[in-house]
């Protein structure tokens, strides 16, 4: 909590350069601080006129309370009060027979890579399911989310503003009537963020360095293909969302440059935790998980081995896109491409 010594101390300029959001707080006064801007509020309380107080309903102490309040409530919506997520660990549960999970516990650091790797049906989902919960032993699982290595509070679960997990999955569709570029505006501004323009920008090039085909700012996002606006769902998530944590529930068919996605998603700090049956998805974790039929059974390291045939699967998956892209301008394929 910002202590109400700071806030005494600042001035209504420091305090705006701080959080933006009080330019609308300040606005709403009966008593305008336009010509005091650069004078600490410590000074602007004690040099009020009674007079002038008491026209303005202005009472020092109950000013300062609602000013501190005010600041908490909006950290709070926008998560950006003791946000920051180092790890993520997972306390074992039992599989669908309810036989325990044999492992002590599984630790996800921020800007690394698991990938979830198992038949369909095995409980892949139901695992992304209990982290986006955080769950508390009370999923079907029973396992237990911890936040740093420590039991989270229940901000983590249900305030509005602090959400812990952002999800990205092959369904994405837009039915707003807007650009790309207003989409993304809309987000800032609901984030409060000071440079809006800057970010929006930002976030459409790194979209347009992941899609297969490059949009505008005002293309219509219902107009979007499905790699595009998974393209800008991604760049979104990764500059603008609060969450720290990204669950990625199959993206192979995406239609995107998933090594960018995952390094960009990685650039930002972000936990990242993907379902996947892409050898390509699967070899580019640091780690992955196996499941099968609801139970973690085993934790690879990514070895130099492996690495090395991720190498090969790329080139290969290159030639692919290659010809993909061909197909699309109406070329004709030749055997020896």
């Amino acid at each position: 909590m910002v202590s109400q010594e700071y806030i005494l101390q600042s001035s209504p300029k420091e305090l705006i350069e701080r959080f933006p959001y009080l330019q609308t707080f300040f606005a709403g006064l009966t008593l305008k601080l336009e010509n005091l801007q650069e004078v600490p509020l410590q000074e602007i309380i004690a040099g009020m006129d009674d007079e002038v107080a008491e026209d303005n309903s202005f009472e020092g102490l109950h000013f300062l309370k609602q000013l501190q309040e005010f600041i908490q409530q909006m950290q709070s919506f926008l998560g950006d009060e003791h946000n920051i997520v180092d790890s993520l660990t997972i306390l074992p549960g039992t599989d669908k027979s309810g036989n325990p999970e044999q492992f002590e516990s599984l630790i996800f650091e921020k800007s690394t890579i698991t990938s979830i790797v198992g038949p369909t049906g095995s409980g892949k989902s139901r695992l992304l399911a209990d982290i986006e919960w955080v769950a508390q032993g009370d999923t079907p699982t029973g396992r237990t989310i911890l936040i740093n290595g420590e039991k989270p509070s229940a901000d983590w679960r249900f305030a509005s503003g602090k959400k812990l997990v952002a999800q990205l999955s092959q369904n994405m569709n837009f039915v707003m009537d807007l650009t790309v570029a207003e989409f993304i505006e809309l987000h800032a501004e609901s984030r409060m963020v000071n440079n809006i323009q800057e970010i929006v920008s930002k976030i459409i090039d790194a979209a347009n360095e992941l899609a297969g085909e490059k949009f505008e700012p005002s293309t219509p996002i219902t107009s979007l293909s499905g790699g595009q606006s998974r393209a800008l769902m991604i760049a979104d998530v990764a500059m603008l969302s609060s969450s720290p944590v990204v669950l990625i529930d199959e993206i192979e068919n995406a239609g995107i440059d998933r090594k960018k996605a995952l390094q960009l998603l990685v650039g930002e700090e972000k936990v990242v935790l993907m379902a996947t049956h892409d050898p390509i998805l699967a070899l580019m974790a640091h780690q992955r998980i196996v499941i099968k039929n609801g139970r973690i059974v085993k934790v690879i390291k990514t070895n130099l081995e492996e690495k090395a045939m991720l190498k090969e699967l790329e080139e290969i998956d290159r030639g692919v896109q290659q010809l993909r892209t061909k197909l699309r301008s109406g070329e004709i394929l030749h055997a020896n491409e």
